[in-house]
Formats: C-alpha cells, sequence, structure tokens
C-alpha cells in the first residue's frame, strides 16, 4: 500500500511537472516577435546543444521509475531513485549547473586534485587488491539511479571502490553519487569536456569545418581543420569524440594518475551510466579470474556482460566461454588489471592514431596490431551478469525514452534466475570464434581525422601520478 501511494503520488507530481512546462514554453513562445513562423522552433534552435539534450533527460526522469520498478527495489534503496522538484525548462542547464564555465573549471579541478575517497572512513583504506569499479558518466541519471540500486544490492560490494567518471558537471548527480553509503566512493572529471570548452577544442570552435564540408570548401574557408577530414571526408563533431577520449583519459587516471592506486595490481571493471548489474557480479567475477589464472593465463580480459536476445541461467549460470576478444560483444562489464593496460599502452599510437571515434573499435584495432603477440583473448559468462538498460543515448535514438520498459525486464529476469546465482564453480570452454570475432579491421568507422583529438589523446599519457592535495576551508 504505501508503494502505490507514493507511486500515485509521483504520477500527480508528474502531470503537474508537465503542465509547468506547457505553460513556460507557451509564454516563451508567446513573448517572442508573433508575425515570425515556427516561434517555438526558434527558440529551441536558439538554445545551446547541451540545453537541448539536458531537456530531454529532463523529461525522461519524470518518467523513469514506475510502481512495478519499485515494487522489485528493498525500500531501503528507493532514497536512490527520489526525484525532487524540478523547475524543468528550455533552461534546464540553468537550474543543473548555475556555475559558469570558468567556475566549473575550477571545481573540477579542486576535485580532481583533492582525490577524495568518500566512506573510506568506514569500509577501510583501498589495498592493492580492491576491486575499483569504474562507472563512465555522462547526464543520463535515470540510468544512473538504477545501475546504483543494482550496485548496492551486490554481495560484497563494501570491498570494491567505485570510481565515478564524469564528462558533465551537474549538482544533481554529484548529490546522487555522493549520498552512496554502501561501499566507498570516488570521482573524478574529465577535464576537457564540451561543457568545459563550449566554444573551443576540445568543444566545437566556432571556426571549425562544418562536418559535411567538401575538401575544397573547407580550404576556401580556412578552417581549423580543413586539412584533417576522417576517411569518409567527414570533419570531427565533438560530441562524438569526447566520448574516446573520455574511456582513455578514465583509464589513464586511474591506472597511472591516481595517489590511491599506485600500487594497485587487482581488477578493474569497466561500466557504463546506463548498465545494470546482477547481485553476484563479483562473485562471479572471482570465479573468472581464478578460472583464467588455471586454465587461460593468456586471458587478459574478462567480461562480465553479453548481448544476447534470451538468456537460458538454467543451463548457462556456471558456464564461461574462452574466445578471442571482439569489441562489440565484449565490451559491457570488460574487466582487466594494470598489467594489460602497460601493454595497451606500449601501443598507444595504434589507439590514438586510429580513424574511429569509438574506443571499443580502436581497441580492437590495437589487439589486432600487437608485434609478435596475438589478438588479445576473454573469458566471459554465458549467463551475464551486466545488462544494457539505456535506451537512449549517443548509438541509441529512439524516440520512446520510458526507462523502466528495460529495467522492470532486468529485474524480472534476475528475479526468475535467482536460483541459479552464486554457482560454486564454473565449466570453461575454449572457442575460436565466429567470422566476426577474427575478420581483421581494414578500415574504422571514421570522426577521428582530426590530428588535434589524436595529439591530445597522445598526450593523455604523458601525465604521471599525482598526490593528492589537501583542502581546509574556514
Amino acid at each position: 500500500m504505501p508503494r502505490l501511494k507514493y507511486g500515485s503520488i509521483l504520477r500527480v507530481f508528474v502531470i503537474l511537472g508537465l503542465l509547468c512546462l506547457w505553460v513556460q514554453i507557451m509564454l516563451s513562445a508567446s513573448s517572442m516577435s508573433m508575425d515570425k513562423d515556427g516561434d517555438l522552433t526558434q527558440l529551441l534552435e536558439n538554445a545551446n546543444p547541451i540545453t537541448i539534450d539536458f531537456y530531454a533527460e529532463e523529461l525522461m526522469n519524470y518518467n523513469d521509475t514506475s510502481e512495478q520498478v519499485l515494487a522489485l527495489v528493498p525500500p531501503e534503496l528507493h532514497k536512490y531513485l527520489t526525484v525532487h522538484s524540478k523547475n524543468v525548462s528550455v533552461n534546464a542547464t540553468d537550474r543543473t549547473t548555475p556555475k559558469n564555465t570558468s567556475d566549473i573549471r575550477r571545481a573540477i579541478e579542486m576535485v580532481n586534485d583533492a582525490q577524495t575517497i568518500y566512506n573510506e572512513d568506514i569500509y577501510g583504506p583501498v589495498q592493492n587488491d580492491t576491486i575499483i569499479i569504474a562507472i563512465q558518466v555522462h547526464t543520463r541519471l535515470t540510468y544512473l539511479r538504477h545501475l546504483i540500486v543494482s550496485l548496492a544490492q551486490a554481495k560484497d560490494i563494501d570491498r570494491t571502490l567505485l570510481v565515478f567518471s564524469h564528462d558533465y558537471f551537474d549538482e544533481e548527480i554529484n548529490s546522487l553519487v555522493r549520498s552512496i553509503d554502501f561501499t566507498k566512493v570516488m570521482q573524478i572529471f574529465y577535464p576537457y569536456s564540451i561543457q568545459t570548452h563550449p566554444n573551443e577544442f576540445p568543444g566545437m570552435d566556432p571556426n571549425d569545418c562544418p562536418r559535411d564540408a567538401k575538401l575544397e570548401q573547407a580550404l576556401k574557408l580556412k578552417c581549423n581543420n580543413a586539412l584533417h577530414p576522417d576517411l569518409h571526408g567527414h570533419y570531427r563533431e565533438a560530441k562524438y569524440t569526447q566520448t574516446k577520449h573520455h574511456w582513455w583519459w578514465k583509464a589513464n587516471r586511474i591506472f597511472n594518475q591516481l595517489q590511491s592506486t599506485s600500487g594497485h595490481t587487482g581488477m578493474v571493471v569497466f561500466l557504463e551510466e546506463d548498465h545494470y548489474v546482477a547481485e553476484d557480479f563479483i562473485h562471479m567475477l572471482n570465479l573468472l579470474r581464478s578460472t583464467a589464472d588455471k586454465t587461460c593465463p593468456q586471458c587478459e580480459i574478462l567480461c562480465l556482460g553479453t548481448y544476447l536476445k534470451t538468456y537460458q541461467y538454467h543451463s548457462n549460470t556456471d558456464k564461461v566461454e574462452i574466445t578471442p576478444w571482439h569489441s562489440s560483444m565484449h565490451n559491457m562489464g570488460m574487466v582487466f588489471n594494470k598489467t594489460v593496460w602497460n601493454s595497451i599502452m606500449e601501443l598507444e599510437q595504434e589507439f590514438c592514431a586510429y580513424d574511429d571515434y569509438n574506443w571499443d573499435y580502436s581497441l580492437l584495432h590495437l589487439s589486432q596490431n600487437r608485434p609478435g603477440r596475438e589478438k588479445f583473448k576473454v573469458i566471459l559468462c554465458k549467463g551475464p551478469r551486466v545488462f544494457h538498460i539505456g535506451e537512449c543515448g549517443i548509438h541509441h535514438k529512439k524516440s520512446n525514452c520510458n526507462a523502466s520498459t528495460v529495467i522492470s525486464k532486468v529485474q524480472k529476469l534476475l528475479q526468475n534466475a535467482k536460483q541459479y546465482m552464486f554457482p560454486s564453480r564454473i565449466m570453461a570452454t575454449i572457442t575460436a570464434g565466429g567470422a566476426k570475432h577474427n575478420k581483421k579491421l581494414t578500415k574504422g568507422n571514421g570522426g577521428w581525422g582530426d590530428i588535434r583529438d589524436q595529439e591530445m589523446c597522445t598526450n593523455m599519457t604523458k601525465v604521471g601520478r599525482q598526490m593528492r592535495k589537501y583542502f581546509y576551508f574556514t
């Protein structure tokens, strides 16, 4: 009964919020010159692209948690799903980030310098074998809430360190992350984001070439990157290059720069804001590691998630597969340690100079071009422990962005599979992989032809270990 009451109240606030939104848009439109066609279109076109993205996210947040989803979440974790009342408008960015760009840069620099680990006093310091869970975060708050709920329910989560790596500074996201009380938490901020560099590289400089400009046209325009289109003849788009930059920076930051990881030899799990984990994912991770050590020492990557259409936990929960690593199949819940990272760093040019805006395909290219060494091998769960719940994002443009539908499916799947979780041992099979696994990449997907992107990627690897800075406030 309390959940039904909560859901009913939430629906009322949703309806009132959307009504207020509609009234604000109508008032804004009416205040503009009404003798022009397309008043509202002009209003939206004049808005910053980041504002529009956040506007769409805000609307999704109001439709994020159905009663059906809440019913499968322990009541003590509802706090992570609470959507506070908001003044949703086309100027939503002003609400979420009241600071100007200079203030945001200073705040980011201070957080990165401090290297604060929250809850360290409760759960103890980071050890060299502590499992680090690195979570790449953009602006999709709805999905992040549910990822946090799933992490909170995982066995032994209190022995890990969660590192949230952000490319957007937002007070509500920060408050959510810092409210986590079930394990150690750190925030790091990618300092070269579009948000902090809106009118200059690595954001979009006003003098950058239009994406679809022809080379001859670009040369006449004398735009910044005229000589460096990608392999398809297109010029860079910051919103696409940012994801690869962020992934590469995050890995460098964790393995090479943080004081707390200077002697770290344990596993680092790579997740994203729109992932969802099973309660035994850490248990399975440890089984994968011990099995790889015994039967597949050449397995450099572990993988907890796969993209399946059907799931057979009754027969696959204790089955794992050893196969060549392939980016689009084994990029979710990917795990490796510093030894593997060092081998990647040795070939950073294969990653940074490869004309593909996807970090995973760039890593695949690197894997296929290791002198004297085979491609990466992966050991993965045939019954996945990490799931993708994102319906909208850089590669997903569905008009209906209701997160509850997919989340509910994953919740029910895991509930039905509960009796098959936590296997005492696992059985590995070795496969050569299909044609897709073994197909040599001949060229990338483009989007990474600009020499500035390639140079910045390389320069990120040159930053060394940084000591924590302590700030005292009076």
